[in-house]
């Protein structure tokens, strides 16, 4: 026999960023109790809203699975005298397992021979054993922060004030929190405050739709989709695209009801992305455009209660906003009284950090990392990557900025643009930031990349220099994050950069700010860059053996570290891979530890190594054009022709003979070989493909 689990947790407003994160961590805990409680269940469903956790769980079997387990007692030394008797040892073991010594077995423990016992463990009703559980899965449910309310002992998000958990129509009894489990719910806050009773989740889904609430935040979050687009389509407008505000308000209402509004038209006059984050930010509105993606002087406010008077609602949105829209135009205007290039001197007295100077001192050194890799990558770009450096962080001392940090970089786009700066340059501005999250998207310009590498490099290098190092979870100033867009604008833009230079250069202007000496710290980095490196590509589509191989390789190019990843990774699908490899990985093992000298080929005794060492020279001049052509592909197609004579070599020919001579030559001979395998991959760490 089964039945339904429901399980709801009624509280105060939950923060709508906590709530996914916590349906998650709660679904993950109800699904490790009842897989390891052995309890078949059916289909494990999740809802919230921002004043309810609930789960549903289907075909809840009654009781626990019956199962076989295995105890392990004294070693058999112990448990038995010389006589093949039992000792007390076994006697007292039997009796605390509830068998009689005759039922104990022999088998190989973990401490060698042991004696155990096999018997069969008898499940529980359910309902016992998710009573049980119920306190401690809510405990461990995850949220950013917790807090403790009155004289409670627990720990939750927000003070809980009912719990439903029912189990097949009948009460699951515990206690958390202070509340006792029940059968009762409670409807909308404001509209239908009072309690009904639950019977089901048939029953409880549909009185809280009844009274407007949408449990589901799947079905919520397109019915509020669907609603304001529909107000703004009957104006003849349509609703900005905004899917993290979307989810958002999805769980900032239980009952949607939006409604459209309208602000003074002398707003207009600010850019766009100041009229979209004051509606976004403060009062989580929606921007509305014309059908041109022009903004209009129109927005969409969500509700959680329906309104009796909209005009009194729109008026109440109308005027907080204007406000907003108020501060906004006074710190615009005043920022327009200047040039943006005017604010650089202001940068003087931002401190960025104290061991590292002033935000205008990291300008300074990142202008000058700037400069040096647009010489290398595009000259003719230098006095503009030049001005773009200066530039891009004049924003952080305007109006706009301090009320709105996540304008950085957008706005200095814009006053830039408005000061009559280069239309690349004012484009750079904005992208330099970019990615500013995973999954971001890389900067489009030239110039905006150059600014973007030369800015973390600084951050990175400076770091690192004075013994700002991540540790752990922990990395406060996001140099993970930093290394990471650096690997993934050069390799998106192609650019063949010697990384160990460009992180030597950096650390230069840091003079005697760091702590140890340059080369230290540049070795630090460069691991650091290459651990973010293979951490990246392994967790797609590359086996992790092969991105470690090439890395060990070589990692001072970004761009040809990733080619020689992708050849391998593709090398990696032939069918006689592994017989290639074994081959491989025996050249390499044999040389370890070994010093060899040159090869002389008048000193080949056997035809097995004089056939090997003719088919080494016959693609090695094609094998070098290979590789200087970044044509891994076909280098490794070259280097699989030893294949045969590797084998046939280790076959017919002693390697480690007595001759010290003989023995060297061989050594050399496989040494040139594994010269050829290392411009590729350290060929030791790429495991095989079998299963």
């Amino acid at each position: 026999m089964t039945g339904e689990f429901l399980l709801e947790i009624g509280i105060e407003e939950i923060p709508a960023g906590y709530v996914n994160p916590a349906l998650n961590s709660l679904e993950e805990l109800l699904k490790s109790f009842f897989e390891n409680s052995f309890i078949t269940y059916g289909d494990l469903q999740t809802f919230a809203t921002p004043r309810r956790l609930a789960v549903r769980i289907s075909d809840v079997a009654e009781m626990q699975l019956s199962r076989e387990i295995e105890k392990t007692g004294p070693p058999i030394a112990q448990a038995f005298d010389q006589d093949g008797a039992p000792t007390k040892a076994a006697i007292g073991f039997a009796r605390s397992q509830g068998v009689d010594v005759s039922e104990l077995i022999v088998i190989d423990g973990p401490k060698g021979r042991q004696v155990a016992v096999r018997k069969i463990e008898e499940g529980r009703p359910t309902v016992q054993a998710i009573s049980e559980a119920l306190r401690g899965i809510l405990e461990r449910i995850s949220f950013p922060k917790t807090m403790r309310w009155m004289d409670m002992d627990e720990r939750f998000v927000r003070p809980v004030h009912w719990i439903v958990a029912m189990f097949d129509g009948h009460i699951v009894p515990f206690n958390f929190a202070g509340i006792k489990s029940d059968c009762m719910s409670f409807g909308h806050r404001f509209v239908h405050p009072e309690a009904f009773e639950v019977k089901d989740f048939q029953t409880f889904q549909s009185v809280l739709m009844r009274q407007g609430i949408e449990i589901d935040p799947v079905a919520r979050r397109l019915l509020i989709g669907e609603k304001i687009n529909e107000l703004a389509a009957a104006e003849n407008l349509k609703v900005l695209d905004d899917q993290d505000l979307l989810d958002e308000v999805t769980f900032l209402v239980e009952s949607p009801y939006p409604i459209i509004g309208k602000f003074a038209e002398d707003f207009l006059e600010l850019p766009a992305s100041i009229l979209i984050t004051c509606m976004k930010k403060h009062q989580r509105y929606f921007s509305v455009q014309d059908q041109n993606g022009r903004i209009t002087n129109r927005f969409i406010a969500v509700n959680n209660t329906p309104v009796r008077e909209v005009s009194v609602s729109v008026k109440g949105h109308q005027r907080v906003l204007k406000a907003r829209l108020e501060d906004a135009r006074f710190y615009f205007r005043e920022d327009r009284k200047v040039p943006l290039i005017s604010r650089l001197d202001a940068l003087k007295g931002v401190v960025f950090h104290s061991r590292l100077g002033t935000a205008y001192e990291k300008v300074e050194r990142f202008a000058s990392v700037a400069r040096f890799l647009a010489q290398k990558l595009e000259p003719d770009l230098i006095t503009k990557v030049e001005r773009s450096s200066l530039l891009c962080k004049c924003d952080l001392e305007t109006g706009i900025v301090y009320e709105f940090p996540e304008l950085q970089g957008i706005i200095g786009s814009y006053y830039a643009r408005m000061d009559g700066e280069d239309e690349d340059i004012a484009i750079s501005i904005r992208e330099h930031y970019l990615p500013a999250r995973a999954g971001d998207r890389l900067p489009d310009g030239v110039i905006g990349s150059i600014v973007s590498i030369a800015d973390r490099m600084d951050t990175i290098c400076g770091c690192f220099g004075v013994g700002l190092i991540p540790s752990g979870a922990a990395d406060p100033y996001a140099l993970r994050r930093h290394a990471l867009a650096i690997i993934q604008i050069l390799i998106d833009r192609n650019w063949r950069l010697n990384l160990s230079e460009i992180i030597g250069f950096a650390l230069e202007p840091l003079g005697s700010r760091i702590s140890h000496p340059a080369e230290q710290i540049r070795t630090q980095i460069i691991d650091f860059f290459k651990a973010r490196f293979v951490n990246f590509h392994s967790s797609r589509e590359f086996s992790l053996d092969v991105v470690e191989a090439a890395v060990r390789a070589g990692f001072d190019d970004v761009v040809d570290t990733r080619a020689r990843v992708e050849a391998l990774q593709v090398w990696k699908q032939r069918n006689d891979f592994d017989a290639i490899m074994v081959g491989f990985k025996r050249v390499v093992n044999i040389l370890k530890d070994v010093d060899y000298g040159c090869v002389k080929p008048s000193s080949f005794s056997e035809d097995a190594e004089k056939i090997l060492y003719k088919t080494f020279v016959n693609i090695k001049e094609n094998f070098d054009l290979a590789i200087s052509s970044g044509d891994y592909q076909a280098a490794l197609e070259m280097i699989a022709d030893l294949r045969q004579p590797i084998d046939t070599f280790f076959e017919k020919v002693m390697v480690m003979v007595d001759d010290p001579e003989l023995r060297s030559n061989r050594q050399a001979l496989l040494g040139e070989i594994s010269s050829l395998f290392r411009q590729i991959a350290d060929f030791s760490f790429i495991g095989s493909t079998a299963t």
